[in-house]
Order: C-alpha cells, then structure tokens, then sequence
C-alpha cells in the first residue's frame, strides 16, 4: 500500500502553507493530505478548540490510513498538536511523525510572553499585517513566500489557541510515541528550546537541525525540508 501523508500547519497559517510539500508529494507519486485547523484557513470563521482540533487531525489520518501508511507532519502548533495526538495511550493509525519547528514546551513565562507580543501585534490598525509581510518579504524565497497568507490569517484565532496549548503534556505524549519520530528545527528558531529535552525523552526519534533557517523552515528551505519528507517516506516504506 502507498505511503499516505497527511499536515498539519502551525498558528495564524492555514493549508497553503504546504503548497510547496504539495508539489514535491504529487511529483513523486504520493497522496497527501493538508488541513484547515478550526479557525483557520478555510474554517475561519469557527471558533479554535483543541477537541476540535485533534478530530480535525484524528479524521483525516483516520481516513488516510484506509488506504496505506501514514505519515503524519506538522509545523510549530501543529507539531504540537501532531505530538500529543501521535503520543495517546490508544496509539491512532500513524506510520511516523514529522514534527517541525515546535520543541518548546508551552507553557509558563515563554507562552505568557509570547501571549503579550502578540495581543500588542493584534492591537495595532492592520493587526500587525504589515510588519509580518515585511519579515516575511526578506525572509522567504519567492517560490513560498505567498504560501503563508493564501489562505488569511487566523488573528481571532490565535489568542485562544495559544492558551489552550498550555495544557499539553508533551513530554509524557512523547514518552508513548513508538514510531519513527524525526524533529526539524531551524537553526534560529525561537522554539529549539527545549530540543535537547524532547530527544532525550523520545524512545526513536532524530534531529535535525537546518542552517541559516527561521522558524519557517518548511517554506525558507522547502528542497532541504522535501528532501527531509523523502527520508521518512523511505523509511516508512522500508518498514511497511
């Protein structure tokens, strides 16, 4: 059976943050699968809840896994979220487990500082829009750079999805995965914090770690992260 891939994108983004994974999945012959979070993308206009959010991730894995292995990827909150859904005392239907950009921990003073920043960008007329354009202009290639914001921004989702984060029990999540795991970290990403931490705890799992990269490591380097995509679809395949 042909490996299945299913993502799951991080906070404000939506589905076409994937497109580029898109692309590289279809060129090489293999489904894929992106969703729209509550809140989010297409579901805009739905409130965020984690219940939701994890049938969300729980129906589309649940489906792809009738047709073949799954290989399930996720970037910052949806990395998260990919975690503590892979991590379940009844283990669902996965093959392996991406997760990109999302080893912190979310909770204590780093959660209620980025809480703050983010009510302040919220605050501003254009709700910040125009600083994150200006970041994302210089930081993106031109191939991704429209991929972020094709699908909105989920500003009246973000607040509330960030609270809900806090309570994720990560690391006893982490303790349960017994698929192939591989963390995927930007060499400046704010969130590595914890790396060194969800390795050690993690019974099968690899970092890595790309350089000169954001946080945005699927679209800042989306060849490098397709070529990260072939090793896990390789050893999915191997296994299966």
């Amino acid at each position: 059976m042909t490996v299945q891939v299913v993502l799951v994108h991080g906070i404000r983004t939506s589905a076409t943050m994937w497109r580029a994974q898109l692309a590289h999945l279809a060129d090489r012959g293999t489904p894929a699968t992106a969703v729209d979070l509550p809140g989010h993308g297409t579901r805009r206009t739905e409130e965020f809840t984690l219940d939701e959010a994890f049938a969300t991730i729980d129906r589309a894995v649940r489906d792809a896994a009738t047709r073949g292995p799954v290989l399930l990827v996720g970037h910052s909150m949806g990395g998260l979220l990919s975690i503590e859904y892979v991590g379940r005392e009844e283990p669902p239907p996965v093959a392996a487990l991406v997760a990109a950009s999302c080893t912190s921990i979310p909770r204590g003073i780093g959660l209620s500082a980025y809480r703050f920043f983010t009510r302040r960008f919220d605050s501003l007329p254009d709700r910040g829009l125009g600083l994150t354009n200006r970041v994302l202009d210089r930081t993106l290639p031109p191939e991704t750079r429209p991929d972020f914001g094709a699908g909105g921004y989920a500003f009246d989702a973000q607040d509330a999805a960030l609270a809900s984060l806090s309570v994720l029990d990560l690391l006893a999540s982490l303790r349960r995965i017994e698929v192939p795991l591989w963390f995927v970290n930007g060499q400046w990403d704010q969130l590595r914090m914890n790396e060194r931490l969800f390795l050690s705890v993690a019974r099968d799992a690899e970092l890595v770690v790309v350089p000169r990269t954001t946080h945005l490591v699927t679209a800042m380097r989306p060849r490098v992260f397709n070529a990260l995509l072939n090793v896990a679809l390789a050893t999915v395949e191997a296994s299966s």
